[in-house]
């Protein structure tokens, strides 16, 4: 063997897993599909997308030609959102990191998984990304009427601050003509893992990719630390098929990208870690069951116990209020929490940002650019309202929201004419599952709504179509006590195949109604501790 570890991914689960085990002094090799993005063009890295013509998508269809920052997969009723990066989600997440509640854990895990047996693991997760909330006197706007709002219910001990994976400068304050709003500004310094990074000055794009460095994203921490130890990371590998070896282990198939063409290649590994999602880790197991017949005794279960973690987004108005700035700071930052299950359902509450795409774009267009005249006219009307209104959209109000909805949704591969062409992945989500939850987090948003002073709108995704989007999607290998009930063990081994490992989001066998990102951490460190 070539490798002891091959991890596949470089998210949450991949980035913990393969850097722990290269600090235990395992030879590590991470292949992720994604690219390596920074702020500026760099040797191996990409830069941000930012303008129009960017490389913004990433298809799974025709990789080789759109690798872009952010995977959006359609299914029936139901959108997710994934990232496609070195680094995986921890690129184009919302910085929340927090511990599931106890109450997520009372059933549906193996008995090993338990929130006491995950709390160490919770702990050093919390540790090694340096969480923390925003410093009192940089509280955002939003987040203040967050605190306004639950006391407007009469529910004021329910709002609190949230752990954020995001570097703060304790000194720095809003200045009343946002000239503290700027990359300049921002304080470099060199975080644990020798890795240079600012600080946060509130430029409010943290899901498209933070100028300043303030992110405590992956790359910035386990993966350096992971290099480090000798870790091999290659971007823009494709992983095709997981092939067992003779004697033990596996060998891995993939596709490296290269100049719009994908080149095949291989590698041999005693150990494999799956760490590319819910939706990738499926997809590839279910494709070297399905369809390549390589790993044919996986369990019966594979590409059950989806669920898109209750996410639902209601955008409220509030035209007659101070702005609200749903573009500045970071994206989300507090919460007004229901995950008692008061409310007969178990969610939580968030302030909603979004980074102001459209008016970077109008602001940053030179004339020079454009060659079409009605576009030219177009951009030149957008830059005099921003001259007026620097941003379009300061009275409004994302209510964003998690909840434990049903794991009942379903992953397979289908042709998608009967019998005619390649199988592609399906999911199939109905919605019973997420009805009662989504249902109570609208009533919550419309009280808050009501109760402020605002306007409510419910989306027309929901209204009309009964679509959700999530960029939280769980479940699909997920924890069992055997193959009859689960696809990997409480360690994440997968049954049916020694040597061969899930970690990640696509692991956890039920909603947890809150951000998943640490405990995806946690989980990972505890199967990186058990290899």
């Amino acid at each position: 063997m070539v490798w002891d570890v091959l991890v596949i991914g470089s998210g949450f689960g991949g980035a913990i897993v393969g850097s722990r085990m290269a600090e235990k002094g395992a030879k590590v090799l991470m292949l992720e599909r994604g690219r390596w993005w920074d702020k500026a063009d760099k040797p191996g890295r990409s830069a941000y997308p930012r303008g129009i013509g960017d490389p913004w998508l990433w298809n799974q269809s025709a990789p080789e030609r759109e690798n872009g920052w952010i995977d959006f997969r359609n299914f029936q009723h139901m959108s997710v959102v994934q990232g496609a990066a070195v680094g995986g989600g921890s690129l184009i997440y919302a910085n929340i990191s927090t511990e599931a509640p106890p109450s997520a854990f009372e059933g549906g895990w193996p008995p090993e998984l338990t929130y006491a047996e995950l709390k160490p693991h919770y702990d050093r997760v919390a540790a090694f990304m340096n969480v923390m909330p925003i410093p009192e006197g940089q509280w955002t706007e939003r987040m203040k009427f967050m605190q306004r709002s639950a006391a407007a219910i009469g529910e004021p001990a329910r709002f609190r601050p949230l752990e954020l994976a995001v570097s703060f400068d304790p000194q720095w304050r809003y200045a009343p003509d946002g000239s503290t709003e700027r990359v300049e500004i921002s304080r470099r310094f060199v975080n644990a893992q020798g890795e240079e990074q600012g600080t946060c000055v509130h430029l409010g794009n943290c899901d498209i990719g933070c100028e300043a460095d303030a992110k405590n994203t992956l790359d910035r921490n386990y993966i350096p630390m992971g290099v480090r130890h000798g870790m091999d990371v290659r971007p823009l590998h494709l992983v095709r098929n997981i092939e067992p070896c003779p004697g033990g282990g596996y060998v891995v198939h993939f596709d490296r990208i290269q100049n719009g063409q994908l080149i095949p290649g291989e590698e041999k590994a005693r150990q494999v870690v799956v760490s590319a999602g819910s939706l990738g880790s499926t997809e590839l197991l279910l494709r070297c069951r399905d369809e390549h017949r390589t790993l044919e005794r996986l369990s019966p279960r594979l590409g059950e116990g989806w669920c898109s973690n209750g996410d639902f987004l209601t955008p409220a108005f509030y035209p007659d209020m101070a702005p609200l700035h749903p573009s500045k700071g970071p994206t989300i930052s507090s919460t007004i929490s229901f995950l008692d299950g008061s409310q007969g359902e178990r969610f939580w509450i968030e302030d909603g940002g979004f980074p102001n795409l459209l008016a970077d774009q109008a602001r940053n267009l030179g004339g020079g650019r454009i060659r079409n005249l009605r576009a030219k006219l177009l951009v030149d009307v957008l830059q005099r309202l921003l001259r007026a209104h620097p941003e379009p959209f300061p009275h409004v109000m994302p209510w964003f929201a998690q909840g434990m909805d049903r794991a009942e949704g379903v992953m397979a591969l289908r042709r998608r004419f009967w019998i005619f062409g390649r199988r592609s992945l399906h999911l199939d989500w109905e919605l019973p599952s997420g009805k009662p939850v989504v249902d109570a987090i609208i009533a919550m948003h419309k009280r808050l709504t009501e109760a402020t002073g605002g306007t409510f709108h419910a989306p027309v995704n929901w209204n009309v179509a009964h679509h959700l989007v999530t960029p939280h999607p769980l479940g699909g290998c997920i924890m069992g006590r055997g193959p009859s009930d689960g696809v990997v063990d409480h360690a994440g081994r997968v049954f049916g195949h020694e040597g061969l490992y899930v970690a990640d989001g696509a692991i956890i066998p039920r909603a947890l109604g809150v951000n998943p990102s640490r405990t995806i951490g946690a989980l990972a460190e505890r199967v990186a501790s058990l290899m």
